[in-house]
């Protein structure tokens, strides 16, 4: 059953609601536009604000419902850090879209959102107050991240520990690229919290 768990949580994961949203809303196929990524940040960049929320939120979505999946199946002992860890690397590399899906940040907050809402909350006050400053979406989620981190350092909870520095690891790496781009000072910046000139 264990198995079966986390076979499900990779699966759910798995589902490129980007994609789905892309081609039955838009006639778009996402991945032949910006940056090709199967998230929430190309998702806004190409098909706007409206498909932006959606994909987003169902992105973080699958994330809790993964995370919630112990539970659901009486499998309590298995820890749901480690389910949800399961889904982040199916929209990662998902099944259902050759294995070149998101950066994961979306879906990970999902994670926290069940098992540490106060995190879940925190993380995104870090992220937006960082975006607002920065205008950078890929640093913002990784400081947001790194934070996450810190704060899990003073709970003394393990498996949060570890799980949620794998989490931020996986994030970092997974922003590589952009990571050059900001250093280079061609990283895209966001446009609506921009003040506008007259």
């Amino acid at each position: 059953m264990i198995i079966v768990v986390l076979l499900l949580a990779y699966l759910l994961g798995s589902i490129p609601f980007a994609l789905i949203v892309g081609k039955l809303g838009y006639g778009i196929d996402i991945r032949e536009h910006g940056s090709g990524n199967l998230g929430g940040t190309n998702t806004f960049r190409v098909l706007g604000k409206k498909a932006g929320i959606i994909v987003t939120s169902a992105d973080i979505l699958k994330g809790t419902l993964a995370a919630s999946l112990p539970i659901l199946f009486g499998q309590e002992p298995l820890h749901p850090l480690l389910v949800g860890l399961a889904a982040v690397i199916g929209h990662t590399y998902p099944i259902f879209a050759k294995f070149k899906g998101g950066k994961a940040v979306a879906t990970s907050a999902g994670v926290l959102l069940f098992y540490d809402p106060i995190l879940f909350i925190s993380l995104i006050g870090v992220f937006f107050i960082t975006l607002y400053i920065s205008k950078y979406v890929s640093f913002s989620s990784m400081t947001a991240g790194v934070i996450g981190v810190i704060y899990s350092l003073f709970t003394g909870d393990v498996p949060l520990i570890i799980v949620i520095t794998l989490l931020a690891s996986f994030i970092i790496y997974r922003h590589r690229a952009n990571i050059k781009r900001i250093m280079n000072g061609t990283e895209p910046k966001i446009k609506w919290l921009s003040k506008k000139t007259s």
